[in-house]
């Protein structure tokens, strides 16, 4: 692979619809970096489990986050490998079929050497991140994090060992004996939209002097 593309590789060439298929390293990189969450796979106690959690990109890893009880994170580990999807959800497609019909999306297959991380500082940097990752500025208007919720935290990193993207975009692909058809086909975009906060009111919330933070008001404006 060259330093521009993370595949084909063996484990995420796309085998299906090969035209939507993207390798491209910053392609594969946008999408993780806009995904709310991924999702994390592996054999569970000889079953196959997927779990949804946070996640962020940092260079050429994703770091992940859980509970150290957590069966999928600890299956992971034990693999020393790791198989994580993001998938961005932007809209309807639809065809004058409905063989044809089908959603708007970016998705994204990673697949790489995964093991925890132990050191403390590397640690509380990475749990600081992700309280951005999830709402960027956050953490300097939160409390810091305590010690015991360190230790009840296990971060993860993943190294991007090869990668594959796939893009189901633009016009719908109606059979040609269709285009005459009398029905409606196009695209119905779709995006992730923040409403009104809705403050808490228990605390010194209760008063009603505690304004909202500017992590908050970034974002309703930026959207």
């Amino acid at each position: 692979m060259s330093g521009s593309t993370l595949g084909p590789g063996e484990r995420t060439r796309v085998r299906r619809v090969v035209k939507k298929a993207r390798y491209d390293e910053q392609v594969i990189y946008e999408i993780l970096d806009q995904a709310r969450l991924c999702h994390v796979a592996a054999l569970v106690n000889g079953a196959a489990v997927a779990l949804p959690t946070l996640h962020f990109r940092e260079g050429r890893t994703v770091f992940l986050h859980g509970s150290p009880s957590n069966e999928v994170m600890k299956a992971v580990l034990r693999e020393g490998e790791a198989f994580v999807t993001a998938t961005l959800y932007e809209g309807l497609r639809l065809a004058r079929s409905g063989f044809h019909s089908s959603i708007a999306f970016r998705s994204v297959v990673v697949v790489g050497a995964a093991h925890e991380v132990l050191d403390e500082s590397e640690k509380l940097r990475v749990l600081n991140l992700f309280i951005d990752r999830v709402l960027p500025g956050r953490a300097r208007e939160v409390r810091p994090l305590s010690d015991k919720e360190v230790r009840l935290t296990m971060v993860v990193a993943v190294a991007i060992d090869e990668a594959s993207a796939k893009i189901s975009s633009g016009p719908t692909d109606d059979d040609d004996e269709d285009m005459a058809l009398s029905i409606w086909s196009g695209t119905v975009p779709a995006r992730l939209v923040f409403e009104s906060p809705i403050p808490d009111v228990d605390g010194a919330m209760s008063s009603g002097a505690v304004e909202v933070p500017t992590s908050v008001r970034r974002l309703l404006e930026q959207q």
